[in-house]
């Protein structure tokens, strides 16, 4: 299993340990959520995934999206968008160990921030 949550540890998730895919995505709701440039996403099959510690908050972030987060530190978990509810986005910078995953490629790059390459 791999292991991830939030920075003060109150949120924590487990996921099958499997070769998932990873984006960056350039959009602006990401960077909003994150206040990063870019967030880099793992795909992963909501069957392959769940939390093991306190239940996150959920932000429902645009019509078809939500978010969930750390209440008490702000940790940006996961997305959940309902075109496609089999998946879960989980934050690679929320893994235990991020540096097992590599993107594969970029998403929304028309909204790129232009420093960015």
């Amino acid at each position: 299993m791999k292991t991830g949550g939030c920075f003060c540890k109150s949120v924590r998730y487990e996921l099958k340990n499997n070769d998932y895919k990873v984006v960056n995505c350039h959009c602006s709701m990401c960077r909003r959520t994150s206040g990063a440039p870019f967030v880099s996403w793992l795909i992963v099959p909501t069957t392959d995934f769940r939390y093991t510690g306190d239940t996150p908050q959920l932000l429902k972030s645009s019509e078809n999206a939500s978010r969930d987060f750390c209440a008490k530190c702000g940790t940006p978990v996961t997305c959940v968008n309902e075109t496609h509810p089999e998946i879960v986005d989980v934050t690679l910078g929320s893994l235990d160990e991020p540096e097992t995953f590599v993107p594969s490629g970029d998403f929304y790059t028309d909204t790129r921030l232009p420093w960015v390459t």
